[in-house]
């Protein structure tokens, strides 16, 4: 665990080099937020990392700016970026709803046009592996359970009381974490063709 009082990117290249240092040599896939400079510090410590930006931050962060009476339209036809079946027809929708949407509402498109290649990474895998890749939904799931047992404490005295409440919400909330991870057997088989000698089943 690591404690700081601001997320920036300076933090999590400290987070990245301190990883390394304790002996990780390599990360295959990240799936990130938004956060500006992060795929830089992921890459200037694990340069073959392949970085994605969450799709579902993306989405929520451009839903903010349409309005209410355009929202449910215009995620239908921005389904068929995200959801396309390769980065090429995805390319060809995103130009679609560019030619739609995009006098109306130009920051919206100008977002998915500046992090295209960050949001499009998970194009090079197969659907098994994109379903595991494309949300950072499940950390969130986690640090909502962590936040629920320390937002009522106000403050704390240290940063290790900090800790150790953490330490043992998570051995709480683990304990929630009985199911495989769905079709792991064919999604490994599948980051070892990728990634070859980088990837080893264990």
């Amino acid at each position: 665990m690591y404690v700081s009082k601001s997320e920036g990117a300076n933090f999590w290249l400290e987070v990245l080099s301190d990883l390394q240092n304790r002996g990780v040599r390599d990360i295959l896939i990240c799936c990130i937020d938004g956060l500006r400079g992060f795929p830089d510090a992921i890459q200037s410590v694990f340069p073959e990392t392949s970085v994605q930006l969450c799709i579902v931050h993306q989405i929520r962060n451009s839903i903010k700016h349409v309005g209410s009476k355009h929202q449910r339209e215009f995620l239908r036809d921005l389904k068929t970026v995200y959801g396309a079946v390769s980065k090429e027809t995805a390319e060809t929708q995103l130009d679609a709803l560019a030619g739609k949407w995009g006098e109306m509402y130009p920051i919206v498109i100008k977002s998915w046009r500046d992090n295209w290649e960050r949001l499009t990474e998970y194009f090079r895998y197969t659907p098994a592996i994109r379903k595991l890749i494309y949300t950072t939904n499940t950390v969130e799931g986690y640090h909502r359970q962590v936040r629920k047992v320390t937002k009522n404490k106000g403050v704390f005295p240290s940063d290790t009381s900090l800790e150790k409440l953490v330490y043992l919400a998570y051995r709480n909330i683990r304990k929630k974490w009985t199911m495989p991870l769905a079709n792991w057997s064919q999604i490994s088989q599948q980051l070892a063709i990728k990634f070859g000698e980088r990837f080893e089943i264990m």
